[in-house]
């Protein structure tokens, strides 16, 4: 199991940029497709506190959002101390 999940749905430009980021920068991740799928929309209502849009990405567990937080992350140098610990 990977350290980074993707939450994503289909036709959904964001979600595919979020993943092509992640890939650029070496970065393994699991994606869970939600739409179409109680079950999976079940688990991303309660892993994101409700989320509403997709992507939302967790990394360890801990919801960071969606693919503008991630890459404000990335920008400011604190994606890698996150993938550097643990």
């Amino acid at each position: 199991m990977s350290r980074v999940t993707v939450y994503s749905a289909a036709n959904c430009a964001f979600c595919t940029r979020a993943k092509t980021m992640l890939e650029k920068w070496d970065i393994d991740y699991d994606e869970i497709r939600i739409d179409g799928d109680s079950a999976a929309m079940k688990q991303f209502i309660e892993a994101t506190n409700g989320a509403r849009t997709v992507p939302q990405i967790i990394i360890d567990g801990k919801p960071i959002g969606g693919f503008t937080e991630l890459t404000e992350l990335h920008m400011d140098g604190e994606l890698d101390e996150l993938m550097q610990s643990n």
